[in-house]
């Protein structure tokens, strides 16, 4: 069974382009990718070749107020250790 580790707050814009650029630093290295959840540092072996998918959504503010949010998803099948 896998473990999920999971993270919410709210920063300011400049905090968020600060933690998506550390995320892309660590997918470009070959090795490890260290990434911080909250408090906790995960790590990753991304493979090679990664499932990229970004979805934009935007609510109506007749629906309790106007939002938009972005989802972005990264996948990899992970290499066995031989």
């Amino acid at each position: 069974m896998g473990d999920t580790t999971s993270y919410e707050d709210e920063i300011s814009r400049e905090e968020a382009s600060d933690l998506v650029q550390e995320l892309a630093r660590e997918l470009r290295n070959d090795d490890v990718a260290e990434i911080r959840i909250g408090n906790k540092m995960v790590a990753l072996s991304p493979a090679s070749s990664i499932e990229y998918s970004i979805e934009a959504q935007e609510r109506s503010p007749m629906l309790s107020g106007a939002r938009e949010e972005i989802t972005l998803e990264l996948a990899w099948e992970v290499a066995e250790d031989t």
